[in-house]
């Protein structure tokens, strides 16, 4: 079985628990991500850490060869774009941690009531309490089959017969109607109303002097 590549898994499961990464994946895998992910943390705490301090770190803490330190400096920088979008996950696994440490801590007092209510943070937080969401059966979705047609029938109307033929008898038929007229530009035409109306304009002529009367 081929190795799997250590960035590929680190973004997939840079949060996951131990337990299920030892599934999944061979120890020096799991060594990989466990390292990368307290490195990881160490920069998010550490945002003016210079690379050498990393390296330095990083083989102080798992005494490693400077090579694969470097090696996981890389990873870590790969992963630091995303931060944004990870920081909520990150936030989760942490008061994961906080609140299985609390219970311990507890249980170990036989303090009941705190235990209970890390228990209750813990369910909270993780949702525990709702029902997990159905996929969707993709694979059994049948898609709507759709084909071009000119058929008239597919919507319920008969087809004229010869249709082709009766439409281009039209347009001859109405380009030999239309073949003498000729277009002409608009042109504004000043009409001489006094002439063509001259009763209106005694009338109005009368209408004025009465208004001057009054």
């Amino acid at each position: 079985m081929p190795t799997p590549n250590t960035i590929d898994v680190c973004r997939a499961h840079l949060f996951t628990k131990e337990v299920e990464l030892r599934e999944q994946y061979p120890q020096a895998v799991v060594d990989k991500v466990l390292r990368v992910r307290e490195m990881y943390n160490w920069f998010i705490a550490n945002p003016d850490g210079t690379d050498r301090e990393f390296v330095a770190e990083v083989c102080q803490r798992h005494g490693i060869h400077r090579t694969t330190a470097y090696s996981d400096l890389a990873v870590v920088k790969s992963l630091l774009p995303m931060l944004g979008s990870a920081s909520r996950d990150f936030h989760r696994w942490r008061t994961n941690e906080m609140l299985i440490a609390t219970y311990k801590m507890a249980e170990k007092r036989k303090d009941s009531k705190t235990m209970e209510r890390a228990a209750t943070a813990y369910g909270k937080l993780n949702r525990v309490d709702l029902e997990d969401e159905q996929a969707l059966p993709l694979d059994q979705i049948l898609v709507q089959p759709f084909t071009a047609t000119d058929d008239p029938r597919v919507l319920g109307i008969e087809p004229i017969p010869n249709i082709n033929e009766k439409i281009s008898a039209m347009i001859q038929k109405y380009r030999a109607e239309t073949i003498d007229i000729e277009d002409v530009e608009f042109e504004e035409v000043d009409l001489e109303f006094d002439s063509l109306f001259p009763d209106n304009v005694s009338t109005q002529n009368s209408d004025n002097s009465n208004d001057d009367t009054c």
